[in-house]
């Protein structure tokens, strides 16, 4: 009588991925080896795009975006990070667990990957952002693969202040495809929203500068101009009435009294 080997059970079978490898507390969001900052227009475009990225459709606590944010993207490779300019996501929470604010967006401990990206072109990183240049053996790759290939980000978009040339690429199948400009506008259809450039002022400095619009092509107003829209309002309603009241004393009708 042939006797059966016994089933082997796994006893201490493998934790999964964001429970043994690096959170957001290991890999902070600075690096001494980065050289330089940011200018002004790396940050003021950021906060832009960031004060008025509201897709209607979406719950505003399950939006999320950041700008000049550590971006980890690899599980063999736990210490390789983008940097995106400015990059949105949908369906995960504004707080990191729901509790702290983010030192860097660890995609293998997040709910979702970035839904959308935005480079502002420079001459020292043009190559890089549009994939120009080839990958080095050995090396991180690209930003152009890791987001097309790697996150599989499905919109990725540049913009160059120098020649304010906006061009944006939907992910097609495995690979990214040019956008049509719509009027001046990228459409991303997920979100109702459209990106585009707009001429104006923002936070003391008139130029042109890239951002987000509704669907209909109407600006989202950052909350300076809602207080704005919201006095303009206000002071209408008053001219209103004084021109009712004006009416109604030629009418013999004291309006104090009504």
């Amino acid at each position: 009588m042939t006797s059966r080997t016994p089933p082997i059970t796994q006893t201490d079978p493998p934790r999964p991925p964001w429970e043994t490898l690096p959170t957001m507390y290991d890999l902070p969001s600075d690096n001494p080896k980065d050289l330089g900052l940011p200018d002004d227009f790396h940050f003021l475009q950021p906060l832009l795009l960031f004060l008025t990225f509201l897709p209607p459709n979406w719950n505003p606590e399950q939006v999320y975006s950041a700008a000049d944010l550590n971006l980890y993207y690899d599980l063999e490779h736990p210490q390789w990070y983008k940097r995106p300019d400015w990059f949105g996501v949908v369906g995960t929470s504004k707080l990191y667990r729901g509790e702290d604010l983010r030192l860097s967006y660890v995609t293998w401990q997040e709910q979702a990957n970035p839904f959308v990206v935005v480079e502002l072109l420079s001459p020292g990183t043009e190559g890089e952002d549009l994939g120009g240049i080839q990958q080095e053996q050995n090396r991180p790759p690209r930003k152009w693969d890791v987001y097309e290939r790697i996150l599989r980000i499905p919109y990725y978009i540049v913009f160059s202040r120098y020649t304010n040339e906006l061009q944006g690429f939907h992910l097609v199948g495995a690979q990214y495809a040019p956008m049509e400009l719509e009027e001046g506008q990228l459409h991303l259809p997920e979100l109702e929203l459209k990106l585009g450039i707009w001429q104006g002022e923002f936070q003391g400095i008139e130029r042109l500068w890239l951002r987000w619009f509704t669907e209909a092509g109407d600006l989202i107003p950052i909350p300076e101009e809602k207080v704005q829209q919201a006095q303009q309002e206000a002071a209408e309603a008053n001219r209103k009435a004084e021109r009712l009241a004006k009416r109604l004393r030629e009418l013999g009708i004291d309006p104090d009294n009504l």
